[in-house]
């Protein structure tokens, strides 16, 4: 039976980048869970890659056919932005080990759906100074940056992954992404004992 791995963190924690490497890592042999949204494609991402691109017509015909696992939505201060797993055929854990990333909420319906057993958390941190400045960073390389959207998933996070929250949805084990090459020597050795 195979499981889940679930990579969770604040915004610019270097999620992304561990989850894209840990992908490509052929001796972990993950399958990757490839999740909807209905924002505007960011510049250097590709439809069916980072994620599905869709608009919000798609996401309602899911929900009608209940096959939404999992979905938020954020008030964003370009309008809503939803982001969905959908049940539709991409995941078969009676043959595979799965790569997912998502926020602590859709870890927490993931591990709802398809059991607490399938479900291995992996929670990446770093220091909230150095992570506002990879966010900047990053921002600035955008065509057309958007601070201010920044500037709101940023304060949400700390919200979102208060350390309440942290222990409902009994995350223990954590990452600190201080420097990224120990960081994914770090996950996959923990990925590997678990497969």
């Amino acid at each position: 039976m195979g499981k889940i791995f679930y990579i969770m963190g604040k915004s610019s924690s270097g999620k992304d980048t561990i989850y894209s490497r840990l992908l490509q890592d052929e001796e972990l042999g993950l399958s990757n869970i490839i999740l909807y949204t209905t924002r505007p494609v960011r510049e250097g991402e590709t439809d069916g890659r980072e994620y599905h691109f869709v608009k919000d017509e798609v996401f309602r015909a899911f929900q009608d056919k209940g096959k939404v696992i999992e979905s938020r939505t954020y008030q964003t201060v370009y309008g809503p932005w939803t982001y969905f797993t959908a049940d539709d055929g991409q995941i078969d854990l009676e043959k595979k080990n799965y790569l997912g990333i998502g926020t602590l909420e859709s870890y927490e319906n993931m591990k709802n759906y398809f059991g607490q057993e399938m479900l291995c958390p992996v929670y990446i941190q770093v220091e909230d100074g150095e992570r506002l400045k990879r966010a900047i960073r990053r921002e600035e390389l955008q065509k057309e940056p958007k601070y201010a959207e920044m500037c709101r998933r940023f304060l949400a996070d700390t919200e979102d992954f208060s350390e309440e929250n942290l222990r409902r949805a009994g995350i223990k084990i954590r990452f600190e992404n201080k420097e990224l090459e120990n960081c994914i020597k770090e996950i996959k050795n923990c990925i590997q004992k678990l497969q």
